[in-house]
């Protein structure tokens, strides 16, 4: 049977009920009212113990002080020795003397008692041992029939010298009405437990949102933190444990704050002058590579000796490869300082990157798989740099033959692979091939670039809003992926 699916409003409420229930909140409420209940049942427990014990032995006091009377002001009108009928009569009028307390009475003489008694009574051998052998009083609390009895032995002294006579008076005391009594403070316990824990609640609410209120703000602030808002304070008050961590909080901010103020100062300080010198040898690498460009043709017509034309040559490539330095730091100053931005025109894009191989000759090095009639909304000369650096890298770093793919859009991105025949990427490496400056030596051979172009295809890539990615392919080799929207996300200035 198929189960219907849960509803997203009521699977949001139960995310949201999981959440709060093993929430900080929750979990001081339960610890709280857990306390609550234990002192609560500690207390009780503690009281129940003292009131019946307290009860029992008044009780049992009176009872003990009652029949200790009795005998007293019966017993010396009792003939020495006592007939049967002697025992029997002195019996009955001490029952009923405790009409009020309804206790049963026996009277032994020497070990006999006298006829008629109540069986009931059944005197354990201890108690009658210590009355009748050591002639001292005893009780003893016990239950018989599901009901609890008190039983006292006691001696009878006479009345002339008060030695012990061979007279013993036994007794058995119903404690109903004492064991109700404990039932009732049982079940007053019981019925005021559940308002005790719901007074707790109130307490333990209070005292939950009196912690989670700082807790709360100082998340609310680390978030801001986390935002970039660097000048978030907490207010501070009172000395306590939360107060300690607020003053934490917000010392921790300051120093965060002058840090990134200083790393801030320092780095736009580094890119105004990565721009300024950029700039600044751009006019004076103008007239070298004019020159280098003249002395390159009269090298080629063989107007100069050997030697000297060696030297030119050399000379043209270094300043070739300065001016493209340049360029790539003057490229790399215009992302940093947020001026790049993207022209952006309808593209046919197997035709963009057949127009870069053929300006740099590539054809007869790279061959192409170019899905046609693949149109985006891209800026070209961006393109053109991104294909550049990433055929360049492949042709440079990897090995021959390099293969661009375009693939037929899915979902609205295209994607460009770019992938060379070589030993790959270092996996030590492969994090790094888009930072700036980097060069896997170790991994490839030795770079000639500045370390700064598969940065720019990076930056270039992103300022389209697309990705770029490097990987291994499983047939050897590198392979870098560009992700690209059919339409950019900025029109045409």
């Amino acid at each position: 049977m198929p189960v219907a699916p849960v509803a997203p409003a009521a699977e949001t409420r139960r995310t949201r009920l999981r959440q709060l229930l093993r929430g900080l909140r929750a979990r001081l409420v339960v610890a709280f009212l857990l306390v609550a209940a234990v002192s609560a049942l500690t207390t009780a427990a503690l009281t129940y113990r003292e009131a019946r014990n307290a009860i029992l032995e008044r009780s049992q006091d009176t009872a003990i002080n009652d029949l200790r009377a009795q005998i007293n002001s019966l017993a010396p009108d009792l003939p020495v020795p006592p007939s049967r009928a002697d025992l029997e009569e002195f019996a009955r009028q001490l029952d009923r003397s405790g009409k009020a307390r309804d206790w049963d009475v026996e009277a032994d003489y020497e070990g006999v008692p006298s006829e008629g008694s109540d069986a009931n009574v059944a005197v354990p051998d201890a108690l009658r041992k210590s009355v009748e052998e050591r002639h001292v009083p005893a009780f003893q609390r016990v239950e018989r029939d599901g009901e609890p009895w008190l039983l006292i032995g006691m001696p009878v002294t006479r009345a002339h010298d008060h030695a012990p006579s061979r007279l013993s008076v036994y007794a058995r005391v119903p404690l109903r009405a004492e064991e109700a009594n404990v039932e009732e403070l049982v079940s007053a316990a019981q019925r005021g437990a559940l308002p005790v824990l719901a007074l707790a609640l109130v307490p333990a609410l209070f005292a939950a949102r009196g912690v989670l209120r700082p807790v709360r703000k100082l998340r609310q602030a680390a978030g801001r933190l986390a935002e970039g808002k660097l000048d978030t304070r907490l207010e501070v008050k009172g000395g306590d444990e939360l107060a300690e961590l607020s003053r934490t909080f917000n010392d921790m901010a300051a120093h965060l704050e002058e840090n990134v103020a200083e790393l801030r100062r320092l780095e736009s300080n580094s890119r105004r002058f990565a721009a300024d010198v950029s700039h600044e040898l751009r006019t004076p690498l103008a007239a070298m590579s004019a020159v280098t460009d003249v002395l390159d043709e009269d090298a080629e017509a063989g107007e100069l000796d050997p030697d000297t034309a060696s030297a030119v040559r050399l000379i043209s490539q270094e300043t070739g490869k300065l001016a493209r330095m340049v360029e790539d730091l003057m490229e790399v100053s215009r992302f940093d300082a947020g001026a790049a931005a993207l022209h952006v025109y309808d593209v046919d894009v197997a035709e963009a990157i057949r127009k870069t191989l053929q300006a740099r000759a590539w054809q007869d090095r790279v061959t192409t798989d170019l899905a046609a009639d693949v149109r985006a909304r891209l800026d070209p000369r961006r393109l053109d740099v991104v294909i550049a650096n990433l055929v360049g890298n492949a042709l440079h770093h990897g090995g021959e033959p390099v293969a661009v793919r375009l693939r037929a859009p899915e979902d609205g991105r295209l994607e460009i692979e770019v992938a060379d025949n070589g030993p790959g990427i270092d996996p030590e490496v492969l994090p790094h091939v888009f930072d700036r400056f980097y060069k896997a030596d170790s991994a490839r051979a030795r770079s000639e670039g500045s370390g700064l172009g598969l940065a720019i295809a990076m930056e270039n890539v992103r300022l389209h809003g697309g990705t770029l990615r490097a990987a291994n392919s499983p047939d050897g080799g590198a392979v870098f992926t560009i992700g690209l929207p059919l339409r950019s996300g900025e029109e045409e200035a």
